[in-house]
């Protein structure tokens, strides 16, 4: 869908029904199916190739992660873990996880360590997992 402006996208809005968005979003969501859906990819280089693909096929996102890059989402990307997976690993919630990745809290101690070791070394906590 191509981006709506002014009188056009007001009149998108008033002709959307939200409450079948949702419903029908819920559907699917019990049913399995996914809005979109995130792909790691290994490189020879050490570093990892993301995908974001929408459930239309249209790929939202597709870059690369440096090998070197020591954030929690490179560490994260290196083992292709979900964020429930990964934060479940770690033995932090969800939502904790999703803090240090968009950088408004940042880990400390144990889970340092433990990023750390997935950002150099994703086969030994794949092994863990």
């Amino acid at each position: 869908m191509a981006k709506l402006y002014g009188k056009k996208l007001a009149a998108w809005e008033k002709k959307r029904d939200l409450n079948a968005e949702i419903l029908q979003a819920v559907r699917d969501m019990r049913r399995g199916k996914w809005a979109r859906k995130t792909e790691f990819i290994p490189q020879r280089d050490g570093s990892m190739r993301r995908i974001i693909t929408r459930r239309d096929g249209t790929v939202e996102k597709d870059h690369i992660i440096p090998a070197g890059d020591t954030s929690v989402r490179a560490a994260r990307a290196a083992t292709g873990l979900s964020q429930a997976q990964f934060a479940r690993l770690l033995g932090v919630s969800v939502r904790t996880l999703q803090e240090w990745e968009q950088g408004r809290k940042s880990p400390s101690g144990a889970a340092a360590t433990l990023l750390r070791i997935a950002g150099k070394r994703p086969d030994v906590l794949k092994e863990v997992a």
